[in-house]
């Protein structure tokens, strides 16, 4: 059994400006671009498309939220008579997503040839663009799952604050507190380690103090490149250090009741740090854990003046936000049918604990802990 840990970013990171001059590298290249509707009728798409000339493109435009097997298999399609040199993934995590399974599809079907991924996100939120995840759906099902592989991850990232300029501050604090919460999971995961927990807190430090800027004013522009930069830095991190039970959680839940994935991790995120932590039982096995929690207070500027104290510090910085973004304390105050949902926690908490991401946390859970957790987040 392997003990040692690896590093291995894998992905060119593009910043600065002039950023979509980095594609003239594909003139005379074959580029199949995955997008969805809005991306390719409000602008981004013509704006990339300039930036091809000399290039043969095929564009796949389907991508929707959560993209679902029937979308992937549409454009594998699409793709595997094409034959691309290059795939574009233009958009945020769900033509990211969709791109990523897309392409592993279609060089299963023809192993000898090689494509290069490009994603270029127009979201603050996933990191996808630099991981190894894709999270793919089954409608028939009502189920959401990851896809996990070193081959998912995207040769070359292009980090283009100009595309998230319009995003509404509903979606930015929706993706944002998504950074905040793989961060978070980032630096506490059983995989994390020196190099992981540098790119998770520095994810940290820009996302709390950047975040509520770009929500107030989408405008500012040093405000949205800080995010942008937070969500690659904090998916760098989780790729290698793994997440944990929030994301396994709101895997379940989303799959099951199509909520905004990002909405549900920021309403799971103070009950799974307390849980994680051990508030309630003080369980000696999460002193570790807490301690990480308060160390990460401190990094974004808390008041920590013991472990204890910073674990609730950090509580309440994120129920804050919360608040000043509009997400309510409870999954009840999206709407939810609180009925159906109590009645569906036996089949969440089993999805949540076969989910990939749950073997990542810190503290291992049994079905009555996954249970208790969806109960509180309900409300």
């Amino acid at each position: 059994m392997t003990r040692y840990q690896t590093f291995t970013p894998r992905t060119e990171i593009v910043f600065g400006d002039g950023l979509l001059e980095r594609l003239h590298a594909y003139r005379g290249q074959r580029v199949g671009i995955v997008t969805d509707e809005f991306m390719a009728k409000s602008g981004p798409l013509d704006r990339v498309m300039s930036f091809l000339d000399g290039c043969e493109v095929k564009v796949f435009a389907e991508a929707i939220p959560e993209p679902p097997l029937a979308t992937v298999s549409a454009g594998a399609r699409l793709f595997a008579d094409f034959r691309p040199d290059v795939v574009l993934a233009l958009g945020g995590g769900s033509p990211i997503d969709a791109a990523k399974a897309i392409l592993s599809v279609v060089r299963g079907m023809d192993p000898a040839h090689p494509i290069r991924l490009v994603a270029i996100p127009t979201t603050s939120g996933t990191g996808s663009e630099v991981t190894a995840f894709a999270v793919i759906s089954d409608p028939a099902n009502n189920r959401k799952f990851p896809l996990i592989s070193p081959d998912l991850i995207p040769d070359v990232a292009i980090l283009d604050p100009e595309f998230v300029r319009t995003a509404p501050p509903k979606v930015t604090a929706d993706t944002g507190m998504d950074v905040i919460t793989h961060a978070i999971e980032a630096v506490v995961a059983k995989g994390a380690s020196n190099f992981t927990d540098a790119f998770a807190e520095k994810s940290l430090e820009l996302a709390f103090a950047a975040l509520p800027k770009a929500f107030d004013n989408g405008n500012d522009i040093a405000a949205r490149d800080a995010m942008h930069q937070a969500s690659c830095l904090a998916g760098m991190a989780f790729t290698e250090a793994g997440l944990g039970i929030n994301h396994g959680l709101a895997h379940a839940i989303g799959g099951q009741f199509h909520l905004v994935h990002g909405r549900i991790n920021a309403i799971l995120l103070p009950h799974v740090i307390a849980w994680n932590a051990g508030l309630e039982d003080n369980a000696p096995e999460t002193r570790e854990t807490a301690a990480r929690y308060a160390r990460i207070a401190q990094r974004v500027g808390l008041d920590v003046p013991g472990t204890r104290a910073g674990v609730l510090a950090l509580i309440r910085a994120i129920e804050a936000l919360n608040a000043r973004f509009g997400i309510p304390a409870s999954l009840r105050g999206l709407g939810l049918d609180i009925g159906a949902y109590r009645r569906a926690i036996p089949d969440l908490a089993a999805a949540a604990f076969a989910d990939a991401c749950t073997a990542g946390n810190p503290r291992r859970p049994g079905l009555a802990e996954l249970s208790m957790l969806l109960d509180r987040a309900g409300g």
